[in-house]
């Protein structure tokens, strides 16, 4: 008798891996797949990079989850993609992810970003540098209409994100007139330099969650975007391919068309969640505040009540003993597990592989 195998997915679906493997192509397909790009524009200037080859793998990863998060919020999380697709509101989505210096969430905007959280044009991205400069970037693009917040220091405060996602009346300076998307980014360093086992189930449980965006991480020198589990092996999509730069525009040529394929990965890997890198980023969208209550109590439920040693923490005021407000400390969540300092990394210039 042949085992069901129960894959979880980012968009909350959940299939049977033998009866359901072209939904799961389909879903995977539809997600957006940044990788190396080269002959772009250069960043910074004309002697600049022309291609991220070699060290834009967390980037890319950055670009991924921020891309799922719009398209889950403007499309809906049951929308799939087709390469017949014109949709306009894909289209733009797309565009803002663009090898330019104009699209907002370009690998020149990234990078450049990047400077003001120390890291230099060129220099490999921690999951927290990366949520730091995306949360930089997102406030100056208002047609996304989400906010970013990323919870240091494994903890959630609840009031401090209701503050921020509550959008206030301009004529009586009043909250709780509207709430505004929120893609939630919690950095954790679950373990030395290997994760320890006692993380693994609540890292799993997290895939299951409806407002679930996935984790950016990777394996040790390779960044990645993990969107899904099947047991104990993760599924994710790899950025280390280079495809060459280019404009989709509005898909009417079939150079226009090419690019836009070249942003949809026909194959997930995967592999043993335990040969994941410990430095992670575990991503949430809540749309409304009433989602993000109910992420809040599956957190209680799943990741904290349920668990002898919690993934995270969640408050509602942020603690007194904190020596530093939530909105600074570059790599403080990933140079700290539970107190101890990073390994130090380097990108690799691994090949693409289907497994």
């Amino acid at each position: 008798m042949v085992k069901t195998r129960i894959i979880s997915l980012t968009d909350t679906f959940t299939f049977n891996l033998l009866s359901d493997i072209i939904k799961i192509r389909q879903d995977i397909t539809s997600k957006l797949w940044f990788t190396y790009r080269k002959n772009f524009v250069p960043i910074g200037g004309d002697d600049g990079s022309v291609s991220d080859k070699g060290w834009g793998c967390m980037l890319r990863c950055g670009q991924m989850v921020l891309g799922q998060a719009l398209l889950f919020l403007h499309l809906g999380r049951e929308w799939l993609w087709e390469p017949e697709t014109k949709d306009t509101t894909y289209l733009r989505i797309l565009r803002k992810f663009e090898d330019s210096r104009q699209a907002p969430f370009s690998i020149h905007q990234i990078a450049l970003t990047g400077v003001s959280e120390g890291k230099a044009v060129g220099q490999w991205f921690g999951p927290n540098t990366v949520a730091q400069v995306l949360k930089k970037l997102i406030k100056y693009d208002e047609w996304s209409s989400i906010t970013i917040h990323v919870a240091l220091d494994n903890t959630i405060v609840v009031n401090d994100i209701k503050e921020l996602c509550h959008i206030k009346d301009q004529s009586t300076k009043l909250l709780r007139i509207n709430w505004k998307s929120l893609l939630l980014i919690v950095p954790l360093r679950l373990g030395l330099s290997e994760i320890n086992p006692i993380y693994v189930t609540g890292l799993k449980k997290c895939f299951q969650f409806k407002q679930s965006l996935g984790v950016i991480g990777g394996k040790p020198n390779l960044a990645l975007y993990f969107i899904g589990c099947i047991g104990n092996e993760v599924v994710y999509l790899d950025p280390h391919t280079t495809q060459r730069a280019g404009s989709v525009n509005n898909k009417e040529t079939e150079d226009e068309i090419e690019v836009d394929l070249s942003y949809h990965c026909k194959y997930a890997s995967r592999m043993n969640i335990l040969n994941m890198d410990p430095s992670v980023a575990v991503c949430f969208l809540c749309k409304t505040e009433a989602e993000f209550n109910d992420l809040c109590q599956l957190i209680k439920d799943n990741l904290i009540i349920s668990e002898k040693q919690p993934l995270f923490e969640i408050t509602l005021e942020k603690p007194k003993q904190w020596m530093t407000t939530l909105d600074t400390g570059i790599e403080a969540a990933e140079a700290s597990v539970l107190g101890m300092p990073e390994d130090k990394r380097i990108d690799s210039d691994s090949e693409f592989e289907i497994l």
